[in-house]
């Protein structure tokens, strides 16, 4: 039997449930030598500001014994060079782009999607683990107010999808992504890294230059399993899982758990080849186990009745 990989995801067709997640797969064209970038779901670009940011200084990157630690400050080259150098060159593929973007204050999401309105981009992700420099640099996706004032300064400013990328460094996810929902956002993204630290222990000092980073990679993969899960029974609009996916059925826990689609990110650091490998393991799980459309896996979790009274 063969099975039929294709979603409507916000309106976006995708050839896949896999999107190339922001950050690990820079502005997708880095990868067009180890994969035809036509058949991937859709590629979330590295995270976009209104002007360019520098980044953090000093080590950036840790490896651990299950995935990386980064502090990498989300460097990067700001909207108006990536319209004139990255999306010229992303259109002549036919893959979906979202376009992650970032922000030091409010206002600054919404010029950062007002610019990037633009043909070419098919979507908005909205990174709210940035600080916010007018609060004490407080998280945005920390507090439910702050995160539903980001997603309406978006909603005003485009009329492309709005995703809502949620942070698990909280104490409730589900009241952020109910947040978001009221706000306007059209999807919510989860999870981003989890904070952490890594010692070196023959200076006692931090690895990283920025003390502590972001975790990814198999490690946090119960935790985004479990906070997908959650959400996705909370809200009523799409899920994009992420979250140590690096197998084709890692992809499919997730789509159980409530994903409409998942992201990888860590894995494509481990091998430029990642994202086809785990789309065809998807793909012969869903043949093996007599799955016509993929699309059919979703929200299939089995629980005890009753249990997710016990979540909320």
């Amino acid at each position: 039997m063969s099975t039929d990989l294709n979603v409507n995801f916000l309106g976006i067709r995708m050839k896949t449930p896999i999107i190339a997640a922001s950050g690990t797969f820079g502005f997708g064209v880095e990868y067009k030598d180890y994969m035809d970038l036509s058949q991937i779901g859709a590629i979330s670009c590295k995270g976009i500001a209104i002007t360019p940011w520098d980044g953090n200084e000093g080590v950036r990157i840790a490896e651990t014994s299950s995935g990386i630690l980064n502090c990498i400050g989300l460097e990067n080259p700001g909207t108006n060079v990536f319209k004139k150098r990255y999306l010229p060159e992303l259109k002549k593929y036919d893959v979906p782009v979202i376009c992650n973007i970032v922000g030091r204050n409010i206002e600054e999401y919404g010029m950062a999607a007002k610019a990037l309105s633009v043909e070419g981009v098919d979507a908005f992700e909205v990174n709210i683990s940035c600080p916010n420099v007018k609060c004490g640099g407080i998280a945005f996706g920390s507090d439910p107010h702050m995160a539903a004032e980001v997603t309406k300064a978006v909603k005003r400013n485009t009329d492309l999808p709005v995703i809502m990328k949620l942070s698990p460094n909280v104490t409730d996810i589900v009241s952020i992504a109910r947040a978001v929902e009221d706000a306007g956002a059209d999807a919510v993204s989860l999870i981003n890294t989890l904070l952490g630290l890594a010692i070196d222990v023959k200076t006692r000092r931090p690895v990283l230059g920025n003390v502590t980073g972001g975790l990814s990679g198999p490690a946090i993969k119960p935790v985004a399993l479990r906070m997908v899960w959650q959400v996705a029974h909370a809200v009523h609009i799409p899920v994009c899982g992420m979250g140590g996916i690096m197998t084709g059925t890692d992809a499919v826990e997730f789509m159980m758990a409530g994903a409409d689609t998942v992201q990888v990110g860590t894995a494509s650091l481990a091998s430029p080849y990642a994202i086809p490998k785990i789309t065809d393991e998807l793909r012969m799980w869903c043949e093996k186990n007599n799955i016509s459309d993929v699309n059919s896996i979703v929200d299939t979790l089995q629980v005890t009745e009753g249990y997710l009274c016990h979540l909320f």
